[in-house]
């Protein structure tokens, strides 16, 4: 491939053959047996073991150009791979490699009046475009995902990543090869220019089906905007705590600090912390200074502040920031309705949780609010598609059509109809 385009022309002919090969892929793909990608996968994670020092030491000249660059701390610390981490990219893509292969399951089946036979079946999307930013493991999860569903792709991540992505790639290409797969069923853009994140939205001449953001706000409301194609994607990640006064005091400590403190830079990072004003008394204290414990910043309305002095004020902004940091957001509601209330209006559909032991709370929750994940007693970190035991997953899906949650093998296939008749035809 070219290292280098000069010019949007140069960029939009790299592109168009980029686009024309991973269709052309494509097609074996969709009909290559289990077997076949399952020895992809496992070659890959090979590799990537193998291939461990280099690709340590293309992170590193990444890291070094994002230092230089002033970049957050929690972009540099998605950005970072480390000995465990390749060690995890690779345990990934053996999990997908065990995962059921989706392509060609029956979804549903039944018998007509006529005596037809209809089938409702899985099948690949065809040619997906993957665009994120900073994490170089979404190069080996998008890459194995897709493969597994059948599915060509064309991964575009962000020029602060591109050495550590590259390094990644080369060692997803080897396994390909090794199974005598087509090579151009996972490529990488090897250009940083913007124009090339363009010409993906376009869909490359209508080879791109569906097309992936992962990253920042600004990304993905580009994709949004842009894209001529299919988007699973999500805005932000408004997630919220809901904590009932029948919650347990050491679960909902757990719990909130797990939410918010375990990787404050993630997408299912809790932002909001809300909390039954019933159990101000005895919750609301002890769930603070845990978080304060933890090293995180805690932003309250003014009744809170009265309550626990110290404490900086939220403005309204907050109710709406994601802050990809040590920071929380805390308000206290009237009981379940006041939650779901605030939820309601303020979430962006990603995931919200509830810890209480009254099941009706719980109960309520999960009915009248209608974000892509809910838990009942549980860390939002969970919303990942590898915590599901979906094989890992190539985003989180907030829209309502399709695919919705962590989007994993089965959200990257589509489905058709096989209908078996015995010469009947209509009157």
């Amino acid at each position: 491939m070219l290292e280098q385009a000069q010019t949007t022309a140069d960029v939009t002919e790299l592109m168009t053959g980029i686009g024309r090969n991973a269709r052309a892929a494509s097609r074996p793909l969709a009909v290559a047996s289990t077997a076949a990608k399952n020895a992809a996968l496992e070659a890959m994670a090979k590799a990537i073991l193998a291939d461990r020092d280099q690709i340590l030491a293309a992170n590193a000249i990444d890291l070094a150009h994002a230092r230089e660059s002033g970049l957050a701390g929690s972009f540099i610390d998605r950005l970072t791979l480390t000995p465990e981490r390749i060690d995890a990219i690779a345990a990934g893509i053996r999990d997908i490699a065990a995962f059921k292969d989706p392509v060609g399951d029956v979804i549903a089946e039944w018998d007509r009046p006529n005596g037809l036979h209809i089938e409702r079946v899985r099948t690949p999307l065809g040619v997906i475009g993957v665009i994120y930013e900073s994490r170089p493991n979404v190069t080996a999860d998008a890459g194995a995902l897709c493969l597994k569903a059948g599915n060509a792709v064309i991964l575009r991540g962000g020029s602060d990543s591109l050495n550590s992505s590259r390094a990644i790639h080369a060692c997803l290409v080897r396994g390909l090869k090794e199974a005598g797969l087509p090579e151009h069923a996972i490529q990488m853009v090897p250009v940083a220019d913007r124009a090339a994140v363009g010409a993906m939205l376009s869909g490359l001449d209508g080879s791109i089906d569906v097309i992936v953001p992962r990253g920042g706000k600004s990304l993905v409301a580009r994709v949004q905007n842009e894209a001529r194609v299919p988007v699973f994607a999500h805005l932000d990640g408004l997630c919220h705590v809901y904590v009932d006064r029948s919650a347990d005091l050491d679960m909902a400590r757990s719990v909130v600090v797990n939410s918010k403190m375990r990787r404050t830079g993630i997408c299912g990072a809790a932002e909001t912390l809300l909390i039954d004003r019933a159990a101000a008394g005895t919750h609301l204290a002890p769930l603070l200074a845990a978080l304060k414990d933890a090293g995180c910043e805690v932003r309250a309305t003014n009744e809170i502040r009265a309550l626990v002095p110290g404490l900086e004020a939220a403005a309204e902004k907050d109710w709406s920031t994601e802050y990809l940091d040590a920071i929380i957001s805390v308000a206290l509601v009237d009981g379940v309705e006041g939650a779901i209330a605030h939820i309601n209006r303020w979430s962006s559909a990603h995931t919200e949780a509830v810890i209480a032991q009254d099941q009706s709370v719980a109960a309520r929750f999960f009915a009248e609010i209608d974000s892509a994940i809910l838990l009942h007693n549980a860390s939002t970190q969970f919303a990942d598609g590898g915590e599901f035991g979906m094989g890992g997953e190539i985003g989180i899906a907030t829209g309502k059509m399709h695919a919705r949650g962590p989007v994993g093998v089965e959200q990257l296939t589509s489905f058709k109809y096989r209908v078996r008749g015995t010469g009947q035809v209509r009157p």
